[in-house]
């Protein structure tokens, strides 16, 4: 297990997304000068109570590692990064914030289960296409392609890296968003996805029914 420099953030991140960051605040200002000397890596968790400035933030224990692709020094301290979004990691525990948020991480792959087939994330795309459609009749648009909302799967991508990818296109909700990245398995993020979906679904035939 290793100490790891952390990012708490208001928002969940997920495998797959890229992060871009204006780094302002000290502490993290010194995060960013120790990656950048060592290997361009911290941690990412959601904050589920308080603000990412200033600290007295309360932090959830299923997070990402970042990596900085590129980083821009502003001058006086300023940074603006941008991170790739690489694999899912547990806090084992929480370390002081000196001076800067660290825990002690450890990899979280996803774990054995059922495998999902191809058929089954086909129908969940079905289902956000017949989504995106209804909003887009409502609006008298034009949807762009499928391959366009919903990418396509990349060569050597399992089951459980698309559906992050899926949900990474799809506007649900942050507790949605944690509920998948904290799925232990390919099979439990599948159901954590169709859910986030209904629930989208049904929040837009309300919506739709009040216009």
């Amino acid at each position: 297990m290793a100490s790891t420099p952390m990012f708490p953030l208001e928002s969940v991140r997920l495998p797959g997304e890229d992060l871009p960051l204006r780094i302002f605040e000290p502490r993290y200002q010194a995060l960013v000068r120790e990656c950048l000397s060592g290997d361009r890596q911290f941690g990412v968790v959601l904050i589920s109570a308080g603000r990412e400035v200033g600290g007295a933030d309360a932090r959830l224990d299923v997070g990402v590692m970042a990596r900085i692709v590129e980083a821009q020094d502003q001058g006086g301290g300023l940074y603006r990064i941008d991170c790739a979004m690489t694999d899912r990691i547990r806090v084992v525990e929480w370390l002081p914030d000196d001076p800067f948020p660290r825990a002690t991480t450890e990899p979280w792959p996803d774990e054995p289960g059922r495998a999902v087939g191809g058929a089954e994330i086909a129908d969940v795309e079905d289902q956000v296409m017949a989504l995106f459609e209804r909003v887009a009749e409502a609006q008298g648009a034009t949807l762009p392609p499928k391959r366009d909302l919903l990418g396509e799967p990349e060569p050597g991508q399992d089951a459980g890296e698309r559906l992050y990818a899926l949900a990474s296109r799809i506007p649900i909700g942050q507790a949605d968003r944690y509920a998948l990245l904290a799925a232990p398995s390919a099979e439990k993020r599948l159901d954590a996805l169709r859910d986030a979906v209904e629930t989208v679904a049904a929040l837009v035939e309300f919506q739709l029914a009040e216009d």
